[in-house]
């Protein structure tokens, strides 16, 4: 089919012009639009849960940072950048940002008073 419309696309331009699909340009901008409809969508989606996420930690949360430390959150102010959190015999601060995923929930931190 395709060889077809080019060959009656060859007949009725001047010998050597290409059909417009052919064009290099017109790829690009079909390249562009697949773009801007498939993928930047799916990037936004993504990048909105991930700050949902971290604006939703609380205290006993279990979670994993980008350094791979795994520890349960101890300390989490709304409107603040720093948490604080308890692995093993440690207790770090770090920032929401860097936290990667929530594993679950630890009741017994979670129900503990200060």
């Amino acid at each position: 089919m395709l060889h077809a419309l080019i060959a009656q696309a060859a007949e009725k331009g001047q010998p050597g012009e290409q059909p417009f699909f052919m064009n290099p340009l017109f790829m690009m901008a079909l390249v562009m639009l697949f773009v801007m409809v498939v993928i930047l969508p799916g990037g936004r989606k993504a990048r909105k849960q991930e700050e949902a996420m971290r604006t939703g930690l609380k205290r006993g949360m279990k979670v994993v940072t980008m350094a791979g430390i795994v520890g349960t959150i101890t300390g989490a102010q709304d409107g603040s950048e720093e948490i604080t959190i308890r692995s093993e015999d440690a207790k770090i601060k770090v920032l929401r940002s860097s936290v990667l995923r929530v594993l679950g929930s630890d009741e017994a931190e979670a129900n503990k008073t200060t």
